[in-house]
C-alpha cells in the first residue's frame, strides 16, 4: 500500500485492504453497520447491496483475487462527521491474469464502521474509463 497516511480512516483502510488480501470476508464485513449501503459501479450497470447479508454477496468477488496492490492517488477525510474519499490506482492477479485500473471510493462511518459505501471503477483494465 502506497500513500496511506498515518490517521485513524488510513488505519482502516490498511485493515480493508488487508482484509481482501486475506480473504477474510468476516473481518471485512466487520467493518460496516448491520444496515449499510454499499453502491458499486464495477459493473457496466451500478447495483446497490443493502445490508451485510447483501454485501457479503457482493464481496464474494474477492475470493477470485490472487494478489493487489494499492496507490492511493487522491486521499481526503474529514473528522465530523467521519468520511473517507479516495481514488486507488489497483493491481490485481485474478484467473484471467494481471490487471491494472483505478478506483474511486467515499466512505461514510457511523461510530467506527462504514455505513455508505460507494465502489466505483473509474478506469477500466482495459483502458477504458467508466
Amino acid at each position: 500500500m502506497q500513500n496511506v497516511p498515518d490517521t485513524k480512516l488510513g488505519q482502516m483502510y490498511r485493515d480493508h485492504i488487508r482484509f481482501i488480501i486475506d480473504k477474510n470476508i468476516e473481518a471485512l464485513l466487520n467493518q460496516y453497520t448491520d444496515d449499510a449501503i454499499l453502491i458499486s459501479s464495477f459493473m457496466k450497470t451500478p447495483k446497490v447491496y443493502k445490508g451485510r447479508d447483501q454485501i457479503r454477496e457482493h464481496m464474494q468477488g474477492i475470493l477470485g483475487i490472487d494478489g493487489l496492490e494499492t496507490g492511493i492517488v487522491f486521499w481526503s477525510e474529514t473528522e465530523e462527521p467521519e468520511t473517507l474519499m479516495i481514488t486507488e490506482q489497483i493491481t490485481m492477479t485474478t484467473k484471467e491474469g494481471q490487471s491494472h485500473m483505478r478506483f474511486a471510493d467515499s466512505w461514510v462511518l457511523q461510530g467506527d464502521k462504514i455505513t455508505i459505501h460507494f465502489a466505483g471503477m473509474v478506469q477500466h483494465p482495459d483502458g477504458s474509463l467508466a
